[in-house]
């Protein structure tokens, strides 16, 4: 006997199911995760700006490997990515390095799908600075430390996934002293041109792998609170000088997480037709003159 089917024609019914089913629909959309099952090695990633990028990536999805050279650093930042994450100890300017953390995310989560490289630091103390007073050796472990180690982890990346024919994503992190300088206070000359570096290496690799769907972009901070930063967060006249120069927010130092969401942007296939793009999040200091 065929089943009679009876169609509902109480308007309110009607529209009551419209709503629910909308509401269902709006509540996957809010639930869906930009980087499900994506694997991401974070170059720097057990401390600071890295660490936070590498929390956000976790709560969107992707399982990590973070990289640092303080074991103990490692081991904290581990247990703060809820069991999708694995710390490595290791040296950015090292040649292995990278090349290991891409071969242990590949085999621990089963690909390689991104590389953010936020490892760098400062050569002050080696004899970075103003260009009259700049050392050999300031200028030499300051290349190293900014540029050198980047080129290494993406030469390592371009390579891993080539060897997959998968494409993939590539991060930088630059500085806002590489376009936008501050002389009174943060005048390192190594380090101003090698974050610089940063930006005209990222675009000409851009270029060149664009075909094979390989993107690679920058992210530009300007002063954001990170072990890094100690020397000017513990400055009572840099902290004064802040409120001018990067006057968003109330006028205030970054957070590590200002970044996180451009940084999930950029590793997600919400950027899959955006490369060789420089994107500055600095607070207004770029178009902020300053008082000192």
């Amino acid at each position: 006997m065929r089943e009679r089917v009876t169609r509902n024609t109480n308007p309110v019914g009607s529209r009551q199911a419209i709503s629910f089913l909308a509401g269902k629909a709006q509540t996957a959309r809010a639930n869906k995760m930009w980087l499900t099952d994506r694997k991401i090695v974070v170059i720097g990633g057990t401390t600071g700006m890295g660490l936070a990028a590498a929390q956000a990536f976790v709560a969107e999805g992707a399982q990590v490997v973070v990289v640092g050279r303080n074991p103990e650093n490692g081991a904290k930042a581990e247990q703060q990515l809820n069991g999708n994450g694995l710390a490595m100890s290791g040296d950015a300017a090292d040649p292995q390095t990278a090349s290991k953390a891409i071969g242990l995310c590949q085999q621990i989560f089963g690909g390689f799908d991104g590389l953010y490289h936020v490892a760098g630091g400062s050569g002050r103390r080696f004899g970075d600075g103003p260009l009259h007073e700049l050392t050999l050796d300031g200028w030499q472990y300051t290349m190293n430390t900014n540029l050198t180690a980047m080129m290494l982890s993406n030469q390592a990346a371009v390579r891993a996934f080539r060897a997959q024919e998968s494409g993939g994503t590539i991060l930088n992190m630059g500085s806002v002293l590489g376009q936008s300088p501050s002389p009174a206070y943060f005048a390192t000359h190594a380090y101003a041109a090698a974050k610089s570096a940063v930006i005209g290496f990222s675009r000409s690799v851009a270029s060149y792998y664009a075909s094979q769907n390989i993107r690679v972009n920058v992210l530009v901070p300007s002063l954001v609170e990170t072990p890094m930063s100690q020397r000017a967060v513990n400055d009572d006249k840099i902290m004064a000088f802040i409120p001018s120069k990067q006057p968003l927010d109330g006028g205030r130092i970054g957070h590590p997480n200002d970044l996180s969401g451009a940084a999930v942007y950029f590793m997600s296939d919400q950027s899959r037709f955006t490369t060789g793009q420089v994107l500055t999040i600095d607070g207004g200091w770029s178009v902020s003159e300053g008082q000192y």
